[in-house]
């Protein structure tokens, strides 16, 4: 049985749409999304209607979350260093241009999508069980990982959000991350997904026209379009 899990698409339609494309050749039984599905790219409503279209159970990501519960980005930005004030500044203004793009409808279906989601021998969630802002990095220790991801009961835990994908076998589960369709933060601007096949995990990198989504990212009016062109294609976090 193969199982694919696609997750933190923000809105990036090229790369999706190319995703789709290395779906066909894999052909899985089952494929999930892992949340952030719209915010911070140029097609949000469109990539939530293509996964509504599909029909594939996923779970909420904290971008996701920020859109149909607005507080919740401000609740995270609290607790975050000075420095960093600009940047969740930019973030809101983003959020807002995204919800009102998106509409009430699909914010209600965001807000229905759930914080887990168990099939089989695996389980997944956005960032952690606990929350859906932060999650261990790939230098996180066993301790640390067998900490969070084994309250989930599953010889199997997925994971997205950090963008940067990895595999790790700690204490008989074994973990990994499925990277970003978008905007990547490991130096390879290629969308990236997981698939598994027979519970064995592998990473999929995918290219995509980046020039092409670049064009359509600064036609799409959406603020701070120019930092997030320079996040993708430097395939690594930047500031606005």
């Amino acid at each position: 049985m193969r199982i694919a899990i696609v997750s933190d698409i923000h809105g990036n339609l090229t790369a999706f749409e190319a995703v789709l494309a290395d779906l066909r050749q894999t052909s899985p039984d089952f494929v999930f999304h892992g949340g952030d599905l719209a915010d911070s790219g140029s097609s949000p409503g469109e990539i939530v209607d293509r996964i509504r279209g599909l029909g594939w159970p996923g779970v909420a990501g904290n971008t996701d979350e920020m859109l149909f519960k607005s507080e919740s980005l401000r609740d995270f930005a609290k607790e975050q260093p000075l420095n960093l004030h600009s940047l969740f500044v930019a973030i809101e203004e983003m959020a807002a241009a995204t919800r009102e793009s998106l509409g009430a409808e699909r914010l209600a279906w965001l807000r229905s999508l759930p914080r887990v989601q168990f099939h089989a021998s695996m389980a997944l969630v956005h960032a952690t069980p606990e929350s859906l802002w932060r999650a261990p990095a790939p230098e996180a220790t066993d301790a640390e990982l067998e900490s969070v991801f084994s309250p989930l009961g599953r010889p199997i835990a997925i994971y997205a959000h950090i963008h940067r994908s990895f595999i790790r076998n700690v204490s008989g589960i074994t973990i990994a991350n499925t990277g970003s369709v978008s905007l990547s933060y490991d130096g390879d601007p290629r969308a990236s997904y997981l698939l598994l096949h027979d519970a064995k995990p592998e990473i999929r990198r995918v290219e995509y026209d980046l020039a092409r989504e670049l064009k359509v990212l600064s036609a799409s009016r959406l603020p701070h379009a120019d930092w997030l062109a320079k996040t993708l294609t430097a395939a690594a976090p930047q500031m606005p």
